[in-house]
């Protein structure tokens, strides 16, 4: 153990914060699962859920080890090579993604032979954030102006949020927030930032318009956008107020201390309750102090990527840690703010905690990427306290040696009776004894 331990290189809070989420994830997860064992006439046993769920934790830890590993500049070149892959994998998702269970419909595509299913707008604001670092951590001879920047930088941005947005309106928003985020921690042009989001308002409400007046143009979830929005701001109930009114039971029965690991019982009537919902079984089960709990490790994580981004000695660095780092936190915050109606259904799950491998998976590869390059900061101050005693060490020889040849001149001269000086260069030669 001692041995794996000293292998884990880069930021321990980081280290520890992420196992702590990962290793308080089996026991809700393996609660919630019950409602998926049962469903399609399922025997109801969980535990095939739970081994699902450790192998999904486990590639994951071997995913953030090995990136952690892996010196994060290289990550520059491999950004522009994934980015028109991504475009592939996110065009042939819009029109031949699977339908998991009725909902998320086009999110997903299924890997041939295997049988796994991924989430590609995940994969995607991995890459995409990437790029955008690169981009702004460019050395440059001329200043940024928004032409070049135009085709540059906010083209490829756009096309990736194109192809994700009919889709997934949470993920596309977010993966927008988090780069005008990006391209203001990067010194991008605050004129340009602003045309920028007025540009971007201005393309959605077009694709709503479109999408209205030709609804079967393309694959779209306009529809269910436009009523989870009703729904949260009216009091007709539908679908959504049905998910959200179990949530709420949940939380209200789990009071200050919960009714027990397992014993919820909202998670044999909540959808999604291993998933989208997991927060409110996790609030039933072990009650406010469960949930602030959860709550702590996420905002003790979020001020551990500050920390790592304020250190990073390079912009690409800082703007990595940004990019990838910070939407793990919101996207935790989302799923919180809709499990007790501060936000509409979004469909976000919570990360490190809800069930699903690909969730789980681009979660550990952003946190392996981070960790790369908390790895290196920690790689340089270690070189420089070795470089520091280096130079102590030389100069303790140095001043040693002075002192020598100091009490050796001393000697010579007190035990000489009759000397004289002469002017050479060096000092133990000028003592001429008769």
């Amino acid at each position: 153990m001692k041995t794996l331990i000293s292998n884990l290189k880069g930021d321990k809070g980081i280290w520890s914060f992420v196992a702590l989420l990962a290793l308080f994830s089996f026991m809700p997860v393996f609660s919630a699962s019950s409602n998926l064992a049962f469903m399609n006439n399922g025997s109801g046993n969980t535990l095939s859920y739970l081994v699902k769920h450790a192998v999904h934790i486990i590639v994951g830890f071997f995913m953030i080890y090995r990136l952690h590993k892996m010196p994060y500049h290289y990550y520059r070149a491999i950004s522009k090579i994934l980015l028109p892959l991504v475009w592939l994998l996110l065009g042939y998702t819009m029109f031949k993604g699977t339908v998991i269970d009725g909902a998320n419909a086009s999110r997903w595509i299924q890997v041939p032979f295997v049988g796994i299913t991924f989430q590609t707008s995940t994969v995607a604001s991995i890459v995409l954030m990437i790029y955008v670092a690169r981009y702004l951590s460019k050395t440059r001879e001329t200043p940024v102006t928004f032409k070049n920047s135009l085709w540059e930088l906010w083209t490829p941005v756009g096309i990736t949020l194109a192809l994700i947005l009919p889709a997934n309106f949470s993920t596309a928003a977010l993966i927008f927030s988090m780069v005008i985020l990006l391209v203001f921690i990067g010194k991008y042009p605050l004129k340009y930032i602003g045309l920028i989001i007025l540009m971007g308002v201005v393309a959605f409400s077009f694709f709503i318009l479109v999408v209205k007046a030709f609804p079967d143009a393309f694959p779209n979830r306009v529809d269910t956008w436009m009523s989870r929005i009703e729904s949260f701001t009216s009091d007709k109930p539908d679908e959504d107020d049905y998910q959200i009114e179990k949530a709420k039971i949940a939380i209200a029965s789990g009071g200050i201390y919960g009714v027990g690991p397992g014993k919820s019982v909202q998670k044999n009537f909540l959808p999604q309750s291993s998933s989208d919902f997991i927060f409110a079984i996790i609030v039933e089960e072990y009650g406010l102090i469960g949930g602030l709990g959860v709550l702590l490790l996420y905002m003790l994580l979020f001020f551990r990527f500050i920390v790592a981004a304020h250190t990073s000695n390079s912009m690409f660095g800082k703007l990595l840690v940004v990019g990838l780092g910070f939407p793990i936190i919101f996207q935790a915050l989302i799923n919180m703010g809709v499990a007790v109606e501060l936000l509409p259904v979004t469909g976000q799950t919570l990360p490190l905690i809800s069930s699903g491998g690909s969730s789980i998976w681009m979660t550990s590869i952003a946190i392996g990427i981070i960790l790369s390059v908390t790895k290196k900061e920690e790689e340089i101050v270690q070189e420089l306290k070795e470089k520091e005693q280096r130079e102590a060490a030389l100069q303790k020889l140095i001043d040693k040696q002075l002192i020598e040849d100091e009490m050796e001149l001393n000697v010579a001269m007190a035990g000489a009776e009759n000397y004289t000086i002469e002017e050479t260069g060096n000092p133990m030669d000028a003592v001429k004894f008769k």
